[in-house]
């Protein structure tokens, strides 16, 4: 009986640690799926978060200390997050910043000496999804970066629901006009109408709003 307990117990302590052996796997993997720029103009700074990125995982795919090089780096090498140190020559920070989330080109993690409330709305205004004031931790890196993430993820997500959405509603009022041209030129039903528009995009394996396009510029 005693044995049996006792393997028992170890059986649960063994798969308790593969668990967790998985667990810390899954999350090195994700980390090292991230691809990361570095724009710091203070090389040794700049060495030490890159560092600090490769222990933790991260992919470092390129760095630099101009702004205006690190928004180039970020068109050229599209990371998943760019640092960003605000005082920066060429451009500063949050112009980088700036012009990378117009592009929503990554998420922006910005890193600053600074802690004053009108900077940190300048750079939320300029797209910086998550900031870290200098000197910080090692233990404050990764939190920043996975919220950065997260918030340029969400950001995403909802603009590309956005844009469904009103391609949606473009193809609607197409497919409408498409149908009241039918029915006026040809006499169809609106029920016929539509079908008929659906049987054009079937047979040319097209979508119904290039059909219904098609309709609309014939004479």
């Amino acid at each position: 009986m005693e044995a049996d307990v006792a393997s028992a117990a170890d059986q649960v302590a063994s798969d308790t640690k593969g668990e967790a052996l998985t667990a810390a796997g899954r999350q090195d993997d994700a980390a090292a799926s991230v691809r990361i720029v570095i724009a710091e103009d203070e090389a040794i700074i700049r060495l030490d978060l890159r560092e600090s990125l490769e222990d933790e995982g991260y992919l470092v795919v390129g760095e630099t200390g101009r702004g205006d090089e690190a928004v180039e780096l970020v068109r050229s090498l599209e990371p998943d997050v760019v640092i960003l140190d605000i005082k920066m020559p060429g451009i500063d920070g949050i112009e980088a910043a700036r012009q990378v989330n117009g592009e929503r080109l990554a998420a922006v993690l910005l890193l600053t000496a600074f802690s004053q409330r009108d900077l940190i709305q300048q750079a939320s205004e300029a797209g910086a999804l998550a900031y870290l004031v200098k000197p910080f931790q090692r233990s404050e890196l990764v939190p920043a970066i996975e919220l950065a993430l997260a918030r340029f993820r969400e950001l995403r997500a909802v603009e590309g629901e956005a844009a469904a959405l009103a391609e949606r509603l473009e193809t609607r009022k197409v497919v409408d006009r498409a149908k009241g041209k039918l029915m006026d030129h040809q006499g169809m039903s609106e029920g016929d109408a539509y079908r008929h528009l659906q049987q054009e995009a079937m047979e040319q394996r097209s979508t119904m709003k290039a059909v219904a396009e098609a309709v609309l510029a014939a004479e």
